[in-house]
């Protein structure tokens, strides 16, 4: 089986405009001045990308992921570290879907 050389083409336009995005978003943050407020939001925004990626799941109401979400709070609320708060609620959607809920 070959790669088309068309999705070849598409995945490297889309490297090349992510790597882009982020080069060009740390060179332009360079000109801006990190006032309370901007680097308030600065650090909110890991926070919204969860949200983001979690809450479609959650409106469709599936038991997993609002057990997930659930564990994510509760960790965020006991450690303060979304990295242990991602993995426990990666972990509780895992141990749920396992055990057939």
């Amino acid at each position: 089986m070959g790669v088309d050389n068309g999705f070849l083409l598409a995945l490297a336009g889309m490297a090349v405009a992510s790597y882009a995005c982020r080069v060009g978003g740390y060179f332009l943050m360079g000109y801006v001045q990190l006032t309370p407020r901007v680097e308030a939001a600065l650090k909110a925004v890991p926070l919204a990308v969860m949200i983001g990626i979690v809450m479609p799941s959650v409106a469709a109401g599936r038991v997993p992921e609002i057990a997930g979400l659930l564990a994510v709070g509760l960790a965020m609320r006991l450690t303060r570290i979304d990295v242990v708060a991602a993995i426990a609620g990666a972990a509780t959607v895992g141990v749920c879907r396992a055990t057939g809920l």
